[in-house]
């Protein structure tokens, strides 16, 4: 493809074009006035066009559209002309019947009418452009209306005469061939792929509208000369909206006159035009070969020529961008991005004030994936590796995925300088040393640095060389220098994955951990009820996030850590940093003991260099020597007494939702129930809730202290019941009827008075006097007929319920039914609910229809423990409620599913709220929705993460073939029991699953866990629960863990293993691992290696499958492309597969053969993590030549350029010259003398061409393409475009154009289908 000529300087000027108004990029207006230089179409139009607007011209704006709200003050001269289409002659018979004659007579006259009315629009709509355009623009807008529905009605009345010709003639009607007959091929007079129209075309009937019509009405307007800018913009707009609402008109372009009229909205004087232009050739792209006949019409010069234009133009350069970026959204469309183009792009993304700097950086990003060598022989690679390190681009991040992407095979980094790209981030920590450090940019490179060790492309290019990137960075701790050594300490944590604890802001800001260690996150007592169902699910659990995260400690520390934390310690800053010191070096120490072998954490613990340095007595470092170790001590210690893992809060499993929810409760200091009467009663006092009835008076927090203590003990409850007010006055603050409790806004702070109630509920049903005072209490019975109202049949009603939606919504009325939920724990609340009829209004509840927010805070806050009606009313809504309902209620079913299954008689005879629990999943896995299903599916799966709930879930059968795929991993759970295998066998599912797995399963495992090793790592926080609705809780995702594997679970029974044998796949993985681990170029056969090792470690993970590692010895071979294979993401497969065979007693010792070492628990049990004992084998990455790029640029040279005139060659030899800084101000004066000379070369297609090459083949500043293309003459471009070049000028044959520029010429019109 040629590109086009452009003006010289002095005939227009980029400076003197006005912009256009500062509104949203997406979206362009018209010009508010004609720029001096301003130029029209009347030198390109193609002929007479029509008038009318398009039927589709007023529809809404979408996003990225260009309004059409703004025009121009200035004046149309050219009368009116009617449309071609307004006078159609129509062939017919002439033995029409009488009635079909009067319907045509009719729509005639209609149409003749709503002509009449549309001229009249226009005509308003001339003399209101006339008149200001604040003054007229309520008047233009009603008119445009008007004009856009007389068009509308047009359309459709000349369309159903068409359709009453077609039926009353013998032959099908066949239209006149006119000058856009050949627009469309075998184009449908409908479209079916009609979508949802704006507000503004409701009226229009997609099954009336004819798309192609109405593209050859706003064609034949676009042919239309001399008419003012927000014409043409109105036009393109619309055109793209009727590519919007029929997606499939555009596969039947003929591009001979579309493209036509787009060239000639290209070559238009104003920005906007252009604009438009732009984006409609964008919506009319369909694929490679649309791209193809794009770039026919000389769009690529067209491009540099908008591209190079000043920021100021910015609604241009924008959509020529955009215009570039819609190449990527096709397949192989990169490949028709020319070298030309990537180079204007490139000089626009080094250029630092410039607006589309950012954008054009993304868009070399996407280049440098799909298309490497391309970018790299235009020179795009130094603007992304500036914007990795400059800190100027915000999103680096994402940008240096590209780079890893690249790195994963060698077929692909060699276009990279043996990663020398990605330590570009380091060079801002490592100049800091000179005593300059930007803190801002050493933040954005520390998260570009966080997000390379992410991965394993990334960790393994860090650690070439002997770890030298690393080592620059841990030496950078050396640095005295405040920001760089506070930024380094946050990026060590984020990197580790380091959750800081609760008391690290105190212990930061300088209190003793003694004053407050006893009263933070220390072990709860009932840590140890629950361990051992906790431990039960954790060993189901193959973290492989934490063993990334030991494999980087290790790097770490094998690249100095510790000792530059321990020079941190010794030469401080400030006390802040020396505090953050030494909390990352407790953490540090307490992950390498849990994360890393004995032989690595060993060393450490004792830390000698502190220790050396500590006893060197007479000298005063070793008091800071000294210090370092009690506050290492202490910070250990205290870690150890929180009993939070500070690693990853998964790690023991996510905690209770409720527990969540009341923590800061249990923290709260309370008050002993065997407290004295004396104390009783000054507690009672303090609290002032005897000394006035005013609650805003009252001390909540001694309130709340008492309801939670001394109320448990009889005496003291029976004296604030019978000798005080305290109980009375608490009971009549909740009456419904006295609006005060009821009243009050639900805001935060006053959830204190919901939890108040609760714990009142709490205390008076611990006692049966109390009870029965709660039973004929005035706060129930109110409670209860406020209840009634939703009972059709009790004739009670009130104008505001005190359960309205609003009050639900707005004030504390919910919190009456977390106070009943209370009641719902016990036998004797359960009898109040039956002595008020309350069971009974709960059942109307679940019946309403319209009240979702009501049923929803009713079923969240009964406690469903005690076998009743409680449960009738879950499982009505679970099975008669609206889809939302039905997904809600089930989801409260996880709470009581996932509980242990107790040995009580309850249990035994099925009746136990888990047993429960999980007969209801099971129901609700035939629901006809299946939302319901897979939510199901999904509490059961986490179900049978113990053993016992497992078989009782088998023992229920579920049925799952109707739901596919979602009840795959439930069935998986099954086979890890011989119950289930025998139960899945007898269903011959065991067989099918296998050879499914076996044939195509294995590959799409890779893929899902990588995908959630990915996520995991990328650490994006997820929305915190909601402090009373379970359904707002996030559901537990399991990123990072070792996803069900159906090669597993079969392992885990000896029925399986037998079946495994006598199939053979495992020696069938066994051979692929053996002969293809060393593949690094077919991306088929690596995923298929990829896919074969995760079967091998998932079986190798477990006892059972220890024969099959020992009969095939293809440990040594995972353990060989773990060290040696050149593909990094495979390395990284092998390591984490080497991770599962170590679980198993049998796996570690073959490794401890192969030279690797594992990670035991004090207890001598494997924790899943091994490391290479020779550790920097792990990492023997050959550094890979870079020599070859520049035989790549230098293969897109096709010659030196020049030509035969001497002046010319003296131009193209100038041209070359401004690409070097020492010529380049001498080149540029000599141009200019040459210019002011009027050289004839300017006004030459060839030359254009020639110095287009020569900008193609080297590298240029955004400034000197702009003052290049300045110097020719703008009808030079036209010329281009337009193929109206001299034959003469074809003669000179010199040089060569530029290889990726020289596009086939544009066929003729005759030759495009």
């Amino acid at each position: 493809m040629t590109p086009s000529p452009l003006p010289p300087p002095t005939s227009r000027s980029m400076s003197s074009q006005t912009d256009a108004p500062a509104l949203e990029h997406n979206q362009l207006l018209p010009p508010t006035r004609a720029g001096k230089d301003a130029r029209s179409l009347s030198a390109t139009s193609f002929g007479a066009g029509a008038r009318g607007i398009p039927s589709s011209a007023m529809a809404m704006q979408q996003p990225g559209s260009f309004s059409s709200e703004l025009r121009t003050t200035m004046t149309r001269t050219d009368n009116p002309r009617p449309s071609l289409t307004e006078h159609t002659s129509f062939a017919g018979d002439d033995n029409l019947r009488t009635a079909s004659e009067q319907r045509q007579a009719e729509l005639r006259d209609k149409i003749e009418k709503e002509i009449k009315i549309k001229i009249g629009s226009e005509n308003l709509l001339e003399a209101l452009n006339s008149k200001s355009a604040k003054q007229a623009k309520e008047q233009k807008s009603r008119v445009e209306a008007e004009l856009s529905i007389s068009n509308r009605k047009l359309a459709n009345l000349k369309l159903d005469l068409q359709n009453e010709l077609n039926r009353t003639t013998r032959d099908p009607f066949v239209p006149n061939e006119g000058r856009l007959s050949s627009l469309f091929r075998n184009a449908p007079a409908r479209s079916d792929s009609r979508q949802a129209l704006p507000e503004e075309d409701e009226n229009l009937d997609p099954e009336t509208e004819s798309p192609t019509y109405v593209l050859t009405e706003i064609l034949q307007a676009l042919d239309a000369e001399s008419m003012q800018p927000d014409y043409y913009i109105e036009r393109a707009n619309a055109l793209v909206e009727l590519f919007k609402r029929h997606p499939t008109l555009k596969y039947d372009l003929a591009w001979s006159t579309f493209g036509l009229r787009m060239q000639t909205m290209l070559l238009s004087d104003s920005r906007e035009v252009v604009a438009a232009g732009y984006r409609a050739m964008r919506y009319a792209i369909t694929d490679r070969r649309s791209l193809q006949i794009i770039r026919n019409l000389h769009t690529d010069y067209l491009v540099i020529l908008s591209l190079v234009k000043e920021s100021k133009v910015s609604v241009e350069r924008e959509q020529a961008l955009k215009f570039v970026r819609a190449f990527l959204e096709v397949k192989d469309g990169v490949k028709e991005i020319s070298r030309a183009v990537i180079r204007m792009i490139v000089a626009v993304a080094e250029h630092n004030d410039d607006r589309l700097r950012s954008i054009s950086i993304l868009t070399l990003g996407e280049i440098l994936v799909k298309d490497p060598q391309r970018l790299v022989a235009a020179g795009g690679v130094g603007p992304l590796t500036d914007a990795l390190g400059e800190g100027f681009y915000l999103a680096a991040e994402s940008l240096s995925a590209s780079f890893l992407y690249l790195l994963d095979l060698p077929g692909r980094r060699k276009y990279l300088r043996s990663g020398q790209e990605l330590q570009i981030p380091f060079a801002a920590f490592t100049d800091a040393s000179s005593g300059h450090a930007n803190e801002e940019k050493l933040k954005a490179n520390a998260k570009v640095i966080a997000t390379l060790l992410r991965s394993w492309s990334g960790l393994l290019t860090l650690c070439m060389n002997d770890f030298m990137a690393i080592r620059s960075l841990m030496s950078s701790l050396y640095i005295p220098l405040p920001s760089v050594r506070n930024v380094l300490l946050e990026l060590l944590f984020d990197i580790l994955r380091i959750k800081p604890p609760s008391w690290s802001s105190s212990f930061l800001a300088g209190r003793r951990l003694t004053t407050y260690g006893r009263v933070t996150n220390l072990k709860n007592e009932d840590t140890n009820a629950s361990s051992a169902t906790k431990s039960e699910e954790e060993e189901s659990k193959r973290n492989l996030v934490e063993h990334y995260t030991a494999i980087i400690l290790a790097v770490l520390i094998h690249s100095g850590l510790v000792e530059a934390l321990l020079h941190a310690e010794e030469e401080s800053l400030n006390l802040t940093l020396r505090r953050k010191t030494t909390l990352l070096l407790g953490e540090v120490l307490k992950m390498a003991n849990e994360l890393l072998p004995p032989v690595w954490s060993a060393r450490l613990q004792v830390l000698p260099q502190l220790l050396r340095s500590a006893t060197k007595f007479g000298v005063d470092e070793r008091f800071i020597a000294t210090g370092t170790i009690y506050q290492v001590d202490s910070v250990n210690r205290t870690l150890y007494r929180s009993g939070v893992n500070t690693l990853h809060s998964a790690k023991f499993g996510t905690p209770d939702p409720e527990e969540i929810l009341h923590q800061s409760e249990k923290n709260k200091t309370q008050f002993s129930a065997s407290i004295d009467e004396a104390q009783f009663r000054n507690l009672m006092t303090d609290s002032r809730v005897l000394e006035t009835p005013n609650f805003q008076k009252w001390r909540w927090d001694i309130v709340q202290g008492v309801l939670d203590g001394p109320l448990y003990n009889p005496k003291r409850l029976d004296e604030a019941l019978r000798a005080t007010k305290f109980i009375h006055r608490l009971i009549n603050f909740f009456r419904p009827f006295k609006h005060r409790f009821s009243m009050l806004k639900n805001t935060r702070p006053n959830q204190r008075y919901v939890r108040a109630g609760c714990s009142l509920m709490r205390a008076l049903l611990n006692n049966p006097d109390s009870t029965r005072y709660l039973m004929d209490s005035k706060p129930i019975r109110q409670l209860g007929e406020c209840l009634s109202h939703f009972d059709r049949m009790s004739g009670l009603t009130s104008e505001e319920p005190i359960f309205s939606a609003d009050r639900m919504s707005e004030t504390l009325t919910g919190g009456y039914f977390a106070m009943l939920g209370e009641l719902s724990k016990k036998e004797e609340g359960v009898r109040i609910f039956e002595r008020w009829k309350m069971i009974n209004m709960f059942y109307h509840i679940i019946e309403l229809r319209d009240r979702d927010d009501l049923m929803k805070t009713l079923l969240t806050n009964m406690d469903y423990t005690l076998d009743g009606h409680l449960r009738i009313v879950l499982s009505k809504a679970m099975t008669a409620g609206s889809k939302e309902m039905r997904i809600f209620a089930t989801r409260l079913l996880r709470k009581y599913a996932t509980k242990p299954l107790s040995s009580s008689e309850n249990s035994l005879l099925g009746n136990g709220v888990a047993e429960w629990a999980i007969r209801l999943l099971v129901t609700q896995l035939y629901d006809p929705e299946i939302e319901v299903c897979e939510v199901a599916i999904k509490i059961l799966e986490e179900t049978c993460n113990q053993k016992r709930s497992l078989e009782f879930v088998v023992k229920c059968a579920p049925r799952l073939d109707h739901l596919g795929e979602i009840g795959a991993p439930l069935l998986l759970r099954f086979l890890s029991t011989s119950v289930g295998y025998h139960y899945l066998d007898g269903l011959d599912y065991i067989t099918r699953e296998m050879d499914d797995w076996f044939l195509g399963r294995n590959d799409s495992y890779v893929a899902f866990v990588e995908a959630s090793l990915a996520r995991a790592l990328a650490d994006i926080p997820e929305k915190p629960p909601s402090h009373l609705a379970f359904d707002e809780i996030p559901e537990h995702h399991d990123y990072g863990l070792v996803p069900p594997h159906f090669y597993r679970e079969l392992a885990r029974t000896k029925e399986g293993c037998r079946l495994l044998e006598q199939k053979g796949h495992f020696e069938e993985f066994a051979m692929t691992i053996r002969d293809h681990g060393m593949e690094d170029e077919d991306l088929e056969v690596i995923l298929k290696v990829k896919g074969c090792l995760w079967a091998v470690g998932n079986v190798g993970s477990m006892d059972l499958g220890a024969p099959f590692l020992e009969s095939t010895d293809v440990v040594r071979s995972i353990v060989a492309i773990a060290e040696q294979s050149e593909v990094m993401s495979l390395r990284g497969t092998a390591f984490f597969v080497l991770g599962l065979i170590s679980r198993s007693l049998h796996g570690q010792e073959i490794l401890i053969e192969c030279g690797w070492d594992a990670t035991v628990n004090i207890m001598g049990e494997s924790l899943g993590y091994c490391i290479p004992l020779d550790f920097p084998k792990l990492f023997s990455i050959k550094p890979w030549p870079g020599t070859h790029i520049k035989d790549l640029i230098r293969h897109n040279k096709k010659g030196k350029i020049t030509d035969s005139d001497p002046v010319n060659a003296k131009i193209l030899k100038l041209v070359t010259d401004l690409g070097n800084t020492v010529l380049a101000k001498r080149a540029a004066n000599d141009l200019h003398g040459i210019k002011a000379k009027k050289a004839v070369g300017f006004t030459k297609p060839a030359l254009f061409h020639k110095v287009m090459a020569i900008l193609e083949s080297h590298h240029f500043r955004l400034p000197v393409c702009r003052f290049v293309i300045d110097l020719f003459d703008r009808d030079v471009l036209r010329q281009i475009v337009l193929e109206d070049e001299e034959s003469s000028e074809g003669e000179d044959t010199d040089a060569p154009t530029g290889a990726d520029m020289s596009v086939p010429r544009r066929p003729s019109a005759a030759t495009i289908n």
